[in-house]
Parts: structure tokens; C-alpha cells; sequence
């Protein structure tokens, strides 16, 4: 039986993490929220409480409704303060190790039925896993970026996840208003696994066509029905981060295609890394 959530916990706060937490105190769940510092922690409240007054500002929910849900949040930079928690999702930096120390050590904390989730995009989630002792509880809840806006979760299940806390992530993706497919531990899980190839063809097109940024996006955008051209979107997601999750996927499977172009590395070591950097195949204000 999948087991009711009243309590989650959000493991980092940057992008990803704090539209995560946004989404969970709009739905009603108490939420505690772990940073490194308290610095960062506020922030992050900042950015929520913003994201939420603008919904208020659209006549989209009631002014209370931002004051629940904001006062749903609460802060800590300790991370036995989520051991009382019933589902934790860990938003922290994309890099196993640092990953498998923190699930060993809330593997030590929690509760053993609580629920345990990466957010990953591309690490194995088994790899994380294998740090606990109660793997069968580890998964993936992978959040597509801006979490708050893109309806797609991605819930993954490695070969000892267990039916009750898969449906139990399963059911609470569906309770934050998503819409959650059913995915193995693969690398690249189903989205990345098609889209990092197809936007790395795409950048190469640029140098072997010739052709501009400005143009390759108007020809997917009006030819393929594309809602953004690849430029857009690489610019969007970060070009560090699209290079990083592209020499994953390489590592783990060896295909050419889904190698990161030369051109995009260059760009990452220069620091053009998108809309966070105002400067990427676009400029931005």
C-alpha cells in the first residue's frame, strides 16, 4: 500500500529544489526546505514567496492562500531536522558522490517506510541507491525545469524499488498537480534519453549547414512544431548543465550521438552558459 505523505522534505534549494518546495506547500504539504547556509535557505524562500505573490497578482489563488502556503515552509541547514519526514526529494548538486553521502546519511535519519528520491536528470539512481541499506525505498522523481510550470515528472524505479514507496511517489507527483509517467532506471529515463541526441544533432547542424542560431530555431519552431528551437532551449536549461548530462549518457551507453558537440564545450569553458550567464547562443538583458 502506498503510504500517506503529510510531510516533505526538499534536499537543496537552487532552481530545482525551490520550485520543488513550491509546488508541495501549494499543495497543501508541510515542507521543510535544507541548504547549506542560511543565506541560501532565505533566499530560496524569497524566490518561492515571489512565485507565489504573482499567482495572487494574476487572480489565480486568494491572498490567505499565499499565506498558508508560504508558512507551510520551514528552513534548516541540518539535515537531521527532514528525519521526521514521510518523502524527501534530494535537489542537490549532479554528481554521484555527494548524492550517494546524503542518502547514507538519510538512510541513517528517516523513518524505514519514509520515501526516499533523487531528482536526477542522468545518474543511475541504483548507484545512489546502493549507499543505503533499505534500497528497496530509493528512487527517482525526476521534475522537468521550470518545475512549477512543466506538467512532466518522470517517476523512476531501479530492479529493488518496492510497490509501495514507487506508488507512494508516484500518487504524491500526481497530488503536486503533475502529470507522472512510469520509467525505469535507464540511463537518460525516457525524456533525456530521446531529447540530449536529438538537441546535440541539432548544434551540429549549425557549423555543417551553416546556418544561424536565429534560424535553425525558426525552422523546429515553425517546420517541426517545436514550442522552442533547440537554441532556446540548451540557452534555458544551461549549457554546462546540457553538457554535463550529455557526457553521462555518453559514458553510460557510448553512442555518438549523445557525445556533447565540440562547439557546446567550448561555450561551457568560456562561461557562455545561457540565460543564467545573459550570454549563450543568445543574448539576454
Amino acid at each position: 500500500m502506498a503510504r500517506e505523505i503529510r510531510k516533505v522534505g526538499v534536499v537543496g534549494l537552487g532552481t530545482m529544489g525551490a520550485g520543488i518546495a513550491q509546488l508541495a506547500v501549494e499543495a497543501g504539504f508541510e515542507t521543510v526546505g535544507r541548504e547549506v547556509s542560511s543565506e541560501l535557505a532565505e533566499q530560496a524562500r524569497g524566490r518561492i514567496a515571489h512565485f507565489v505573490t504573482r499567482k495572487v497578482e494574476k487572480g489565480q489563488i486568494e491572498q490567505s492562500e499565499r499565506d498558508a502556503a508560504v508558512a507551510r515552509l520551514s528552513l534548516t541547514t541540518d539535515v537531521s531536522d527532514l528525519a521526521d519526514c514521510d518523502l524527501i526529494v534530494e535537489a542537490i548538486v549532479e554528481e554521484l558522490e555527494p548524492k550517494r553521502e546524503l542518502f547514507a546519511e538519510l538512510d541513517r535519519l528517516t523513518a524505514e517506510d519514509a520515501v526516499l528520491a533523487t531528482n536526477t536528470s542522468a545518474l543511475s539512481v541504483t548507484e545512489i541507491a546502493a549507499a543505503t541499506t533499505r534500497r528497496e525505498r530509493v528512487l527517482g522523481i525526476h521534475f522537468f525545469n521550470p518545475a512549477p510550470l512543466l506538467p512532466l515528472v518522470e517517476v523512476i524505479r531501479t530492479e529493488l524499488t518496492a510497490d509501495a514507496p514507487y506508488e507512494t511517489a508516484f500518487g504524491f507527483a500526481e497530488r503536486l498537480g503533475k502529470t507522472p509517467i512510469r520509467c525505469n532506471d535507464t540511463p537518460g529515463f525516457v525524456v533525456n534519453r530521446v531529447l540530449i541526441p536529438l538537441l546535440n544533432d541539432c548544434v551540429r547542424v549549425l557549423d555543417e549547414a551553416r546556418v544561424t542560431p536565429e534560424d535553425l530555431d525558426t525552422g523546429m519552431k515553425n517546420g517541426a512544431g517545436w514550442p522552442m528551437g533547440p537554441c532556446e532551449l540548451i540557452d534555458l536549461v544551461g549549457i554546462d548543465i546540457h553538457v554535463h548530462a550529455s557526457e553521462a549518457l555518453y559514458e553510460a551507453l557510448r553512442e555518438p550521438r549523445m557525445a556533447a558537440p565540440p562547439r557546446l564545450v567550448r561555450m561551457a569553458q568560456a562561461g557562455l552558459l545561457g540565460r543564467k550567464a545573459k550570454r549563450g547562443f543568445y543574448t539576454y538583458d
